[in-house]
């Protein structure tokens, strides 16, 4: 299976549309084959629909103005080392500022995160979130190497990833253990099969010198750039390479820069836990009784006990599919990425109860980036090859076995899952560049960096640890006290005001600012 514990971003929009369903019943572009890569011109074109690899559906719609979302390819060098070599297409997409043209500043680049998200997918269903930026920016995102429409990384098909996530990613016995491992191997194996010649160059530094090729070909001094979950790695790791060309910068959903691969995963097995103890809590605190539980405690030991239940039988999820205990505890960890989606969670166990997996299991699908025409998105390749890439430590099923103990005592619910997930890179192809990433950034202009006390995906904690690593003078935190993965999509007045004056007025705000 992927790597859960690194899948820092979350396709909502597109998980509400299905679950709303069921409950009630960029390519396009071309350049110039100029010698000087900085130099090209990029063709903005009305967008097509998203390929397969960037998740299906249809073209995005006009934006509220009636203006259309364009979209371009930017060509980089496949190998940052061999800048005159080979080339590959780098998938964007903006909608213009829409303010007076004496205020613009410039374009805002946005990372959602993953890593291995489709940024031209995800900055069009989130556009209007980001409405008050576009007074003063052109709103850019793209498809990162290796993802979606820019060379992706491919390798199982649609079939053989439905078995794939049909296995048991929480072993019980030597068997059990036994066929993880092969799955993962073969896995791997596929990945280098299908994508041998990309593999090596979608680490994250790659990513981020792309991002300054890409600031110099829409005509930027400076990178004005909002990045969310992983986004906020590789919004670091550009400012440690080109600190000089930082310009007003915004960190949402902050990764430790500190933590090797299993302090990660750890920590998330702790995030995932606070959330579902605040889900639980949430529940029973209703005016309404609670259906899943009379207490939180009790919430808790249900949920257990279906996930043990279905690790002896699963039932009956989306036909012809059925819900295993590895795709409810996916589908759960999804739905405690937003507090919006705390509905549907209470909705699924309600029905898991009954005997019914539908809900749980598109929220499982949505995490795992499958569709409901049963195509897969390459989120899960490009998440798995580029953790591989950055990441140095490989791991062993006797190393996962010593360690579930710590694992099992930070989430009972989550700790096997997350623990066994860190056999993702042990036979992958391509060496791990680091043990963490460098995120040290002296002479950079003030970056925001904001924490959410509640996020289970990139807890709270590494916002302060991305603020030291960034260096004096460059990290400014803003703590939120809230729920869910991120915050500024949390509609929080505090936050949202926060970062409205810095990137539009270039105020920076005070240090240690607390919004609730």
């Amino acid at each position: 299976m992927p790597n859960p514990s690194r899948l820092r971003a979350a396709a909502l929009t597109a998980t509400a549309a299905a679950l709303s369903a069921l409950l009630a019943g960029c390519g396009g572009g071309s350049q110039e084959d100029d010698e000087d890569l900085s130099g090209q011109k990029l063709h903005w074109k009305n967008c097509p629909a998203p390929s397969e690899a960037e998740g299906g559906g249809a073209a995005p719609s006009p934006l509220p103005d009636g203006d259309e979302w364009q979209c371009a390819t930017m060509k980089a060098p496949l190998d940052w080392d061999d800048p005159e070599g080979d080339t590959i297409g780098l998938a964007l997409i903006r909608a213009e500022a829409d303010g007076a043209a004496d205020r613009r500043i410039g374009s805002l680049v946005f990372n959602f995160g993953g890593p291995g998200g489709s940024g031209v997918t995800t900055l069009p269903a989130f556009g209007q979130d980001y409405a008050k930026l576009r007074t003063r920016y052109d709103l850019v995102s793209f498809d990162p190497r290796g993802v979606g429409r820019s060379d992706p990384v491919e390798c199982l098909d649609d079939k053989q990833l439905d078995t794939y996530f049909e296995q048991d990613a929480t072993p019980d016995d030597r068997a059990e253990r036994t066929e993880f491992v092969d799955n993962t191997e073969e896995f791997n194996a596929a990945c280098e099969k299908h994508s041998k010649k990309i593999l090596p160059h979608v680490r994250t530094t790659d990513a981020a010198r792309d991002m300054d090729l890409m600031r110099q070909v829409l005509g930027d001094e400076k990178l004005h750039y909002f990045g969310i979950s992983y986004g906020t790695e590789l919004g670091g790791v550009y400012a440690h390479l080109f600190p000089r060309h930082v310009g007003r910068a915004v960190f949402d959903a902050v990764v430790d820069p500190t933590q090797t691969a299993e302090q990660g995963s750890l920590g998330q097995a702790k995030g995932f836990q606070l959330a579902l103890d605040n889900f639980a809590e949430d529940c029973v605190s209703k005016v309404e009784d609670c259906p899943v539980g009379d207490t939180a405690e009790d919430v808790e030991a249900r949920i257990a006990r279906l996930l043990k239940d279905l690790d002896r039988k699963p039932i009956p999820g989306v036909f012809p599919r059925e819900l295993t205990e590895t795709a409810a505890t996916g589908g759960i960890a999804q739905a405690l990425y937003s507090k919006d989606f705390w509905e549907y969670l209470t909705e699924g166990l309600e029905q898991a109860y009954d005997g019914d997996g539908r809900v749980l299991m598109v929220l499982s699908d949505a995490l795992n980036g499958r569709n409901e025409d049963g195509e897969y998105s390459n989120i899960t390749a490009a998440n798995v090859a580029i953790n591989c890439a950055d990441d140095k430590p490989r791991y062993d099923p006797a190393y996962v076995e010593d360690k579930l103990p710590e694992f099992r005592d930070a989430s009972p619910l989550f700790g096997d899952y997350l623990a066994w997930s860190m056999l993702s890179c042990t036979d992958w192809p391509v060496a791990g560049a680091a043990d963490h990433p460098d995120v040290h950034a002296p002479g950079a202009a003030p970056i925001l960096v904001i924490g959410n006390t509640g996020d289970p995906a990139t807890p709270y904690e590494g916002a302060g640890k991305m603020v030291d690593a960034l260096g004096k003078g460059v990290g400014v935190e803003l703590t939120y006290k809230g729920q869910g993965h991120g915050a500024y999509d949390s509609k929080n007045r505090c936050v949202q005001d926060a970062v409205h004056g810095y990137l539009l007025d270039g105020k920076v705000p005070a240090a240690k600012t607390v919004c609730s």
